[in-house]
């Protein structure tokens, strides 16, 4: 680029068509100019708790929100303002990349100081969802919150309060979600959750066949690998931590890439020397097929199944298991009549027979191989099968325990680790799968284990009460992010289901119009906390506070405070500690654990801690292939269970099969409803928001504008032209938005990007794109997790 480029962001007058050309860049600067930003917006730093000198330099990291970089910010303050951003700029080596931000932590100035932000607390005077609501004081806030919990916990008890499932606010040490859980523990518990709504099937199911879900090697095993299959993995777009950059360094060494998707991701485009579409919900079909090859043609690790495995064939099956249960017996279709073939597996998968031959052969005799599920795969109707198929995948070619190879499933490690502030004890002991939280509102008292109600009693067989108090905190799933969308609304719309909706946030989002009383929030660039990436993670960052609060906007930590302050917990809430007092105390907790973690002040003035991998590389299960004597899974046999028992005693062998095997999805390419709704729909990650995060951002809108992707040939036949404003609809609702016509989706299926904040008209109709205006509330049958990538659909011009 230019001299003239770089002289215009030093003089931080960059444009907004510069800022999305340089966006777009394959190797983009690192700096990010903002535009002018009047005095009057923001308070004067305070002396003692932000910085305030022009040439002081703040190391922050947006943890404010759920992103898997948790890149290094530095913020550039002149008298109390944010006037620039700069990025990681250190020598980027093997064993210490750069945590450079992508094009979202580059523009956090337009998230900070956007005229949009909440500036002060509300009530709601309107109905609800109408986002009608008038300005209250803090004081009247706290107060109507204290009464209202009060009377709500006096009449139905504790376990009908809830804070809801959010990742606005995922700070390692004093996250909103774990705040409000503590002080509801001081004041006779809640009823909890489990999951997340991104990985419910991955760890639940990848127990089932190791143990744990610590099934991740570090990074730099990569370039060790022959192969590697990125199956529904995009880290270029969704920032998994620095993944993108090792795979980009295995490509440099000569590893070949295979990317398995619906859509030809970044990921795809950048990294693979082989993309592979696919039919959305039939990724075990496939991985049947390909385990059908490897057993047939004798391409299975032999020694390596007989000394770990179980389940494999007849001969190595737990105790008490007809016969023509195991993997073998199912793949070579000995019970049912059906061969799993690549024949069998192109019809379902649309994937030609060749091509998983092919893949089958290479994965196999490519070792060591690494085959890298992500987490999109999983979010559907049965995605602890694709979890489950790619762990046995790696364990019957020998790929577990090896340097190179990849055990599959869940993929978690972690070489650095933070202490978060304690929840405490939750007297009421119960939880619920986080996705299932509108169940526990119109049906509470019905949910028992069937549902995944967890920490029920021995004379318990459901909840004890329904749902009647949420706090949805720094969060947008309160309907943006959850499914059927219409279906919630008429849920948090009827006042004699949830008594009281408290909202926390940064702007008006959708969630935040079904407030009762809405809080105003702060930034991270305006809170102390510590950010971690996603697994597999090597760093933590800490999140200084660069400027004072604007307008009237508190921490959560803050107006929690006041509100424990008046049920009479304070002092055990707080324990005398304010947020910078809780990170000090959190540093301390995590260097008696990890010596080499920094100082505060050590931490303060370097801003990131990163464990090398030099010297700290880690393969998962090495010790249990070198020494299995010594070193078992924590599985119930001690070994790899291709086959688990636990699952077979579940006794719902159609759903939740104890081999990982293909089932015909709901709402699939072989259900009839497809006569009605023939097109499948999906969404993905967009870099230009983090889940919903940014939608509001008129510059990135112009960086990732929000289209519906759709093959040339699905378009063709519905007379669709490229920029058309088009229809998506089907029994759950209807979506008006534009398509973009493309063959980097495969035919039959759309792909619409995730978070666009749901707009509905007068009529209901979506006019933004939100895919979850589509999505059903039915869960996997495991996991109880979210389904959203299992979706019928059809599409019209409007």
């Amino acid at each position: 680029m230019s001299n003239g480029f770089f002289n215009e962001l030093n003089e931080k007058k960059i444009s907004r068509r510069k800022f999305i050309k340089w966006s777009g860049a394959v190797s983009a600067p690192v700096v990010l100019g903002g535009i002018a930003t009047t005095g009057n917006m923001v308070k004067k730093a305070g002396a003692e708790s932000a910085a305030k000198n022009a040439d002081e330099l703040v190391l922050t990291t947006c943890s404010t929100v759920n992103c898997g970089g948790r890149c290094l910010i530095k913020a550039h303050i002149n008298n109390g303002v944010v006037t620039r951003l700069t990025t990681d700029t250190k020598a980027d080596t093997f064993e210490l990349p750069q945590l450079r931000a992508c094009i979202r932590g580059r523009g956090y100035r337009q998230f900070v100081y956007n005229p949009d932000r909440l500036k002060y607390p509300m009530k709601r005077v309107g109905k609800r969802g109408e986002g009608k609501f008038e300005r209250i004081s803090w004081e009247e806030a706290i107060d109507y919150i204290a009464k209202e919990l009060t009377r709500i916990t006096e009449k139905y008890g504790p376990a009908s309060r809830y804070s809801n499932y959010a990742s606005g606010h995922s700070g390692s040490i004093i996250g909103a979600g774990n705040m409000i859980q503590r002080l509801f523990g001081l004041t006779g518990g809640y009823l909890g959750f489990h999951n997340s709504y991104s990985s419910a099937q991955t760890t639940n199911a990848t127990p089932f066949t190791y143990g744990t879900t610590q099934t991740g090697s570090t990074l730099d095993n990569l370039s060790h690998s022959k192969m590697i299959i990125l199956w529904g993995h995009n880290p270029v777009e969704t920032r998994f931590g620095v993944t993108d950059f090792y795979v980009r360094k295995a490509k440099e060494n000569g590893v070949k890439i295979v990317v398995i998707d619906p859509r030809q991701s970044d990921t795809a485009v950048a990294l693979a020397d082989e993309w592979i579409p696919i039919a959305p919900t039939t990724d075990a079909a496939m991985m049947d097929a390909m385990t059908h090859v490897i057993i047939t043609e004798n391409l299975y690790d032999k020694s390596f199944v007989d000394q770990y495995c179980v389940g494999f064939d007849e001969n190595h099956m737990p105790d008490g298991v007809p016969e023509g249960e195991s993997l073998k017996s199912y793949i070579l279709g000995e019970k049912d009549g059906v061969p799993k073939t690549p024949e069998w597996a192109e019809k379902i998968t649309r994937v030609p027979a060749s091509t998983i031959r092919r893949l089958a052969r290479e994965y196999a005799t490519n070792k060591p191989s690494a085959l890298m599920q992500g987490w999109g795969p999983q979010r559907q109707a049965y995605g602890e099968q694709f979890v489950r198929g790619g762990t046995v995948l790696a364990a019957i070619t020998g790929n577990v325990g090896v340097k190179g190879g990849w055990a599959s499933g869940a993929g978690y490690i972690s070489l650095v680790k933070t202490t978060a502030v304690p929840k405490g004890d939750n007297p009421v002991g119960l939880t619920i799968p986080c996705f299932l939280w509108t169940d526990a509102i119109v049906r509470g008292t019905e949910m028992g284990a069937k549902d995944g109600v967890k920490g029920l009693a021995e004379e318990q067989d459901a909840l004890p009460v329904n749902m009647k108090a949420m706090f949805n905190l720094a969060g947008n799933t309160l309907i943006n992010q959850h499914s059927d969308c219409n279906k919630t609304a008429e849920i948090l719309s009827d006042e004699s289901l949830l008594e009281l909706i408290v909202v926390s946030e940064i702007f008006m989002t959708p969630s935040a119009k079904f407030a009762d009383i809405l809080l105003p929030s702060n930034t991270f660039m305006e809170r102390w906390d510590v950010g971690t990436t996603w697994a597999p993670s090597q760093q933590a960052i800490l999140s200084q506070k660069c400027i004072e609060n604007m307008y009237e906007s508190k921490s959560d930590y803050e107006w929690m405070t006041m509100l424990a302050k008046k049920l009479g917990v304070e002092q055990k809430f707080t324990e005398g500690r304010k947020e910078l007092d809780w990170i000090k105390w959190s540093i301390e907790e995590s260097r008696k654990t990890d010596p080499n973690f920094p100082t505060f002040e050590e931490f303060k003035k370097e801003g990131i801690y990163q464990v090398s991998l030099e010297g700290n590389s880690v393969v998962a299960f090495e010790q249990q292939i070198k020494d299995p004597k010594n070193n078992k899974f924590e599985t119930p046999s001690g070994k790899i269970e291709i086959f688990s028992k636990a699952l077979w005693d579940m006794n719902d062998h159609e759903e939740i099969p104890a081999i990982p095997k293909y089932i015909s999805s709901w709402e699939g390419p072989e259900d009839p409803l497809t006569e009605k709704y023939p097109l499948q729909l999906i969404g993905w990650h967009y870099k230009r928001r983090c889940h919903s995060t940014f939608d509001n951002n008129k510059w990135l809108e112009e960086a990732g504008p929000q289209v519906m992707w759709m093959n040339e040939r699905d378009a063709a036949a519905r007379n669709i032209k490229d920029g058309d404003r088009v229809k998506i609809f089907n029994d759950r609702g209807e979506v008006h938005m534009p398509v973009k016509m493309t063959n980097r989706v495969i035919p039959g299926t759309i792909a619409i990007p995730q978070g666009a904040w749901w707009s509905p008209d007068k009529n209901g109709v979506d006019q933004r794109g939100n895919v979850n205006t589509l999505t059903s509330q039915r869960p996997s049958p495991l996991a109880k997790g979210n389904p959203q990538h299992t979706n019928l659909v059809e599409v019209a011009r409007v």
